[in-house]
């Protein structure tokens, strides 16, 4: 097992409960709608914030018919505004869906609007150029039946730790373009995100020095109380871009759990001290959903499956069905190997199960803190969910 210090510069021992914070997708369930969905993201936040959660984070999704999260910024100072000691921010806002001055005016404005600090976690958008290239790569090859959709190889189980095959699904690239081209957004390049992390915190910190040398102020952003995150799913440029600047990075198993460890390494090796942090700061997120017993958990999870598989298969997300509903047209053999490595990487079950598989994550990964999102129809599941775990994890 890898032992990977602590942003302190020590060890963490085996008992050691790192803090806890939330993502919140902003996901509408079955019968309900946007506005419900909004009103619930306030509601679990206070939950949380009275259950001793950290930060709540709030994601940033388009086009997406099963969430209303899709000017995420917009709901931080609402929810800064229910709570009083959570640290709010967006997980992530895309900067290839804005400009890097846009992003940095928007974390100033949240946090001087709110007079709090404001967590701007910032992610790079998608699909690239390469990834698209891939995509098609995988559509000739399944229309040609040299490969078969689902899992390649065997998930396996690192010290307690779910490290799920990959998986081989269609690439839906004319909603990929369509995404793109609604958002003006073009596929982007390591450079290019390097620069717009660097602009972002030339904004924040008053540094910003265009080629025309005229002198730039960018207000509200310089000064503003922000902490700036960057979030990755690889062991790539969101990492490298993470570690050289000194920021805090988010690493993503609950999206892909296939690359966590090399993801965290590539972020440690890269790694500078900065002003903001001596040591790497290193938040895991995870797929989670706690009820009373491993039964009742387990059923309250399937849902997920099903609404998974939509996201895989038409690049949109539809209303959460309830348990009830989606029982009444369970996924196919052949369709849930398409979401098999997400549902083998999801952590389910009573409070002692999900805290056992929870402390192998972190005592693989070295993570300072874990992201929680938690998926289910219902607000009071969600909630009781965030509760359990918060009264067990010590």
């Amino acid at each position: 097992m890898t032992s990977f210090p602590t942003a302190a510069g020590a060890h963490a021992s085996a008992d050691t409960a790192i803090p806890l914070s939330v993502l919140d997708l902003v996901l509408i369930s079955e019968g309900g709608n946007a506005a419900s969905a909004l009103r619930e993201a306030v509601v679990l936040a206070q939950t949380v914030e009275s259950a001793g959660y950290r930060r709540y984070w709030v994601a940033e999704h388009h086009l997406f018919p099963g969430g209303a999260g899709s000017a995420s910024y917009l709901l931080t100072p609402t929810i800064a505004q229910a709570t009083s000691a959570l640290r709010v921010g967006t997980a992530v806002i895309i900067v290839d869906n804005h400009t890097p001055l846009q992003v940095a005016e928007i974390a100033g404005t949240v946090a001087t609007l709110t007079g709090r600090p404001f967590d701007l976690g910032i992610g790079r958008g998608g699909p690239t150029a390469d990834q698209v290239a891939r995509g098609r790569q995988t559509n000739a090859a399944l229309e040609a039946g040299t490969v078969q959709p689902g899992p390649v190889g065997e998930h396996r189980v690192d010290d307690g730790v779910v490290i799920p095959s990959w998986v081989v699904a269609p690439f839906i690239d004319v909603r990929a373009e369509l995404n793109n081209r609604l958002l003006n957004r073009y596929p982007g390049n390591p450079t290019d995100f390097g620069e717009q992390v660097d602009d972002i915190l030339g904004f924040l910190r008053g540094t910003f020095t265009p080629p025309e040398n005229v002198p730039v102020t960018a207000t509200p952003a310089e000064g503003a109380d922000v902490e700036v995150w960057v979030h990755g799913s690889s062991a790539g440029v969101s990492a490298e871009v993470a570690g050289a600047n000194g920021l805090r990075f988010g690493a993503n198993y609950h999206a892909l759990p296939q690359n966590i460890l090399a993801t965290v390494q590539a972020y440690r090796d890269a790694f500078v001290p900065s002003a903001e942090l001596a040591e790497p700061y290193v938040a895991v997120s995870v797929d989670v959903l706690v009820a009373d017993t491993d039964e009742e958990a387990q059923r309250l999870a399937k849902p997920f499956e099903r609404w998974l598989h939509t996201i895989r298969t038409t690049y949109v997300g539809t209303p959460y069905l309830s348990p009830e509903t989606d029982a009444a047209n369970p996924l196919t053999a052949e369709e849930a190997l398409l979401v098999s490595d997400r549902v083998a990487s999801r952590i389910v079950g009573s409070p002692e199960t999900v805290v056992s598989r929870l402390k192998a994550l972190r005592d693989a990964t070295g993570a300072d803190e874990f992201v929680i999102t938690t998926q289910a129809h219902s607000l009071a599941v969600r909630e009781h969910s965030y509760r359990l775990l918060s009264e067990f994890w010590r």
